[in-house]
């Protein structure tokens, strides 16, 4: 994925389905560096990572 379509399912109110290495995650945010982004499990665990753009997947 590239950062300008991660920009659009942050803005869009609209349930965008994001997968990062197979599982299924929210977006929190984009990362100053423009490449990583913070994402959390969907569910009931609010554990967040830092994650590549290039890694996430949308569905």
């Amino acid at each position: 994925m590239d950062v300008n379509r991660v920009k659009q399912i942050l803005s869009s109110p609209s349930d965008i389905e994001v997968r990062y290495n197979g599982t299924s995650v929210w977006i929190d945010n984009i990362n100053e560096d423009g490449r990583t982004a913070t994402v959390h499990l969907r569910g009931p665990l609010e554990e967040r990572s830092e994650v590549e753009i290039e890694e996430l997947k949308e569905i």
